[in-house]
């Protein structure tokens, strides 16, 4: 599926433990793909819509970084737990559908080289924008237009360059899935 190579190439390129892509589905977010910490036992598994930072990122439409979720008040540790995963370092961005914030994006716990960075969250909003695409809301007609791409793109040329090559190989792994 779609999201499923979003999810494991938003991983790759964070360089993070684990990503997941929760959707809304009434009051409730479901983690429809799930790549790297989780991907054997979250996806399918639902939570309140307002639980946690990524219920906070739904209702604000935004984007959150958080270095460390244990000096949030947002974040849901309770729930955390009972999934087997606390993670220590989160960024998470909404899916903004026509009518609003549909979903999110989560990148949790990438390796500590540095805080995460505005470029970091900005690559993050392309790859909601493709989820939203993989959904079907994105355009009218769920058909990719290659504008989310090239976004994409430029924003892997932004990277650092160890970080940049690899992230290129996964685009043009994206282009080819969108293009089949």
């Amino acid at each position: 599926m779609m999201l499923d190579a979003l999810a494991e190439t938003a991983r790759a390129v964070f360089g993070a433990r684990a990503v997941s892509i929760l959707v809304r589905d009434g009051g409730q977010l479901v983690f429809t793909a799930v790549a790297g910490q989780g991907a054997e036992t979250m996806p399918g598994e639902r939570m309140p819509a307002d639980t946690g930072m990524a219920g906070w990122v739904l209702a604000a439409g935004q984007p959150l970084v958080v270095e460390d979720v244990t000096e949030d008040p947002r974040f849901a540790a309770d729930y955390a737990r009972s999934t087997g995963y606390l993670p220590k370092g989160i960024m998470t961005a909404p899916l903004l559908g026509d009518d609003g914030p549909m979903g999110v994006i989560s990148v949790l716990d990438r390796p500590r080289r540095a805080e995460f960075s505005l470029v970091e969250v900005e690559l993050l909003e392309r790859f909601c924008h493709l989820a939203v695409l993989a959904l079907g809301t994105g355009n009218g007609d769920g058909a990719p237009d290659g504008t989310p791409i090239a976004e994409l793109g430029a924003a892997v040329a932004s990277l650092p360059p160890r970080r940049r090559a690899a992230a290129e190989r996964l685009v043009d792994a994206l282009t080819a899935i969108l293009e089949a």
